[in-house]
């Protein structure tokens, strides 16, 4: 009996088509957002002095975009109490006054003496992290970059405040965050040698935390923080 064999055919598969990458837009933020971010930055590293009055115009062409997001980013930094609003002139940067020099100092004061006694005894986690933030300092300080070297000075003494453990004295140390900042750098500039000074005593205070002093880290802290009203005092021309 002859057996019949079928065989399937298998057709030529089609060719696939090419996979095409998926679409990324990178939406930018919105123009209000942009032009915020722009002037609040330029006044933190001062290239918007204290005194500088800003016109709509000029900040519209500086970031690309009409008047009218101008108008409520500057609304945002009158609130924070960076510039101050006058109809029809423009905004003026406002500098930084001996009365904020001093609330400031004092609010460092008694947040971060606490911090620094919190700290000990420290895990090896903290210490490494301390140990990081003052290596970037240190490279930040040598390629000159005051903005940067004033952000990561303030990294290290919220590092410690974090590492306290209080929500609560955590967000209002960040709330210190603007005023800092401008205050570092204006120091940094008027004082150059004011930078390698404190990252010697940054050194010193991670030293104490790490040999578990509570009241020599106090100490560094009172002397490292108490020498800010003394540097800044002339800032209020």
């Amino acid at each position: 009996m002859r057996s019949c064999c079928i065989y399937a055919v298998r057709m030529p598969a089609a060719p696939l088509a090419p996979v095409q990458p998926p679409k990324t837009s990178l939406k930018q933020p919105p123009a209000a957002d942009r032009v915020y971010a722009h002037i609040k930055e330029a006044v933190l590293d001062r290239r918007y002095e204290g005194g500088t009055l800003l016109t709509e115009g000029d900040l519209a062409d500086a970031v690309g975009v009409s008047r009218t997001p101008v108008r409520e980013a500057l609304l945002r930094l009158e609130v924070e109490g960076l510039i101050k609003l006058y109809p029809k002139k423009g905004a003026l940067v406002l500098a930084v006054s001996a009365q904020e020099i001093k609330d400031v100092v004092e609010t460092r004061l008694l947040v971060e003496e606490f911090a620094a006694r919190r700290a000990v005894p420290a895990s090896a986690q903290f210490l490494a992290r301390l140990e990081e933030l003052l290596e970037e300092q240190r490279r930040l300080a040598e390629d000159g970059d005051l903005a940067a070297v004033a952000v990561k000075d303030r990294c290290f003494h919220a590092e410690i405040v974090k590492n306290a453990g209080n929500e609560i004295l955590s967000r209002l140390y960040d709330q210190l965050r603007d005023r800092q900042l401008r205050m570092g750098v204006a120091v940094m500039e008027a004082h150059p040698g004011r930078i390698e000074a404190n990252i010697t005593e940054h050194a010193e205070l991670l030293e104490a935390i790490r040999a578990g002093d509570e009241d020599g880290a106090a100490q560094v802290v009172r002397r490292h923080v108490g020498r800010v009203r003394v540097l800044v005092r002339g800032e209020d021309r």
